[in-house]
């Protein structure tokens, strides 16, 4: 395999293309770009949470990218009452998680959205997230729902474990997998962001799961 080497100002400029060809993003021209030692910070401003969220998207799929920070603010064109806001995004929640909608509270303030309450899956957290991120006249959102696992801990272990050596964009024998309670922590080396983020995402499938803290190094 060869390997390529990434240095910051090609980081820079491969974000930089990504955001602006990304057709998701409706107006990528007030987003700024810096990169340190791999780390990509985003600055600026968009028009609405979702331009800013897709931004972020396309800086974390550049090849060398270690890390990304988003601190791109969203500017409204037009402002919303937080009361509009929470009926819609209750209404979103409940329609994508009918059976678990109602253990989760919504909570706007200045178009700053925040979820709390109560869920058996990690992926329930993360659904409830995902129905509301197109909601009109949200700025920001803070997913703080919890995870109350109903299995143990080895369970956990030996299920994320098996999930990665079945995902073809993983190395599994180059991840390590420590479990407290229903708290999990990747360890290891990865060839890139993608892959660390796949392990991720298999680790967060996983049943009983309530929170992932990667510290997967990427080498490529």
């Amino acid at each position: 395999m060869v390997s390529i080497f990434h240095t910051d100002s090609t980081i820079k400029r491969d974000v930089e293309d990504e955001i602006k060809y990304d057709p998701s993003i409706d107006d990528s021209s007030h987003i700024a770009v810096t990169v340190k030692d791999g780390v990509v910070t985003l600055t600026g401003f968009t028009k609405s949470y979702m331009d800013s969220y897709y931004a972020e998207k396309a800086a974390k799929r550049v090849s060398g990218v270690k890390g990304v920070a988003n601190d791109i603010q969203v500017r409204l064109a037009s402002e919303r009452t937080d009361p509009e806001i929470a009926e819609e995004a209750v209404k979103a929640i409940k329609r994508d998680l009918p059976t678990t909608g109602d253990d989760i509270k919504v909570v706007v303030k200045n178009g700053y959205l925040t979820l709390e309450g109560d869920v058996e899956w990690f992926y329930q957290k993360e659904w409830a997230e995902r129905a509301v991120r197109s909601i009109k006249g949200i700025k920001s959102i803070s997913n703080l729902i919890h995870v109350k696992p109903r299995v143990s801990p080895s369970d956990v272990k030996r299920k994320i474990e098996d999930a990665l050596v079945r995902s073809a964009k993983v190395d599994a024998d180059k991840i390590v997998v420590d479990v407290d309670g229903s708290k999990v922590t990747l360890r290891g080396t990865v060839r890139s962001w993608a892959e660390r983020q796949e392990a991720e995402r298999s680790a967060r499938a996983a049943p009983g799961v309530s929170s992932v803290t990667n510290n997967i190094v990427i080498s490529p």
